[in-house]
């Protein structure tokens, strides 16, 4: 298989991947690296070539969802590369636990972002149609059975509304074992230390509790439903792009709750 036609094959299968082209040195001019969101590679910029450092940047222009050209001096030789990396990231994917008014209002927001929306709860006269128009998605199910009919890759976000530990503890719990790159979960700053407490007891470690963002959000004083729906947008799109986020980066506290 060719390198093109793995590209094409990863791109159908919704597999996040980059492709670096180098355009100098002109004798490498058009040699190509796939680069993979797990730091796999298949190909070669040409002998020579500064890949471990083209493999990083890759990684985070993927994360990112952006294309550049980046430059590279090989300190050895003064030689430079001027490498152009193409991204194809897995489509953005966020998952709602809870049919709440919340999750109404997240729903729509994140569908005019870009996201595919997935609905996670086991009361169907909350989780339907009706409430949720813009949902590509509905699973009518506890999340311990949901979180295994979805796949939890670095491109999905998992945001947790319920405010049941039932249906809360699971949730969080299935999503800090997969490579979601965005975890978080509703509820005050009191009602999180119990949480946290509860996980541990579960079996999370702090490790895995420092990736909770909790309370959900970026502080903007949200109170309504659309508020908090932003706020927790904000913070997904902060994330994303390696960013704190206002208040925040002033020096506000932590997100999550410490131990």
């Amino acid at each position: 298989m060719s390198l093109f036609d793995e590209l094409r094959r990863a791109i159908a299968a919704e597999q996040a991947v980059a492709l670096a082209s180098t355009l100098r040195p002109e004798a490498h001019l058009g040699a190509k690296l796939l680069i993979y969101a797990d730091g796999r590679t298949l190909g070669s910029l040409g002998p020579g070539a500064p890949a471990e450092a083209v493999v990083r940047d890759a990684l985070d222009l993927l994360r990112k969802g952006v294309a550049k050209t980046r430059r590279y001096e090989q300190p050895q030789t003064g030689e430079l590369w001027e490498v152009f990396v193409d991204v194809y990231p897995a489509p953005q994917t966020m998952v709602i636990v809870g049919a709440v008014h919340t999750g109404m209002a997240l729903s729509r927001l994140a569908k005019v972002l870009g996201f595919r929306v997935v609905v996670v709860d086991p009361r169907a006269q909350f989780a339907n149609a009706e409430r949720f128009p813009d949902a590509d998605r509905i699973v009518v199910a506890y999340p311990d059975d949901a979180m295994r009919q979805l796949r939890l890759d670095e491109a999905t976000s998992v945001v947790v509304l319920a405010h049941d530990p039932k249906l809360d503890e699971p949730a969080i719990e299935a999503a800090l074992a997969s490579a979601a790159c965005y975890v978080g979960a509703i509820g005050s700053r009191k009602t999180n230390v119990a949480r946290f407490d509860r996980l541990r007891r579960r079996g999370l470690t702090d490790e895995q509790l420092a990736r909770l963002r909790a309370p959900i959000g970026l502080d903007i004083g949200a109170e309504t439903p659309e508020e908090v729906a932003l706020a927790v947008l904000a913070e997904v799109v902060a994330m994303k792009y390696g960013r704190s986020g206002g208040a925040l980066a002033q020096g506000s506290g932590p997100v999550h709750v410490p131990r």
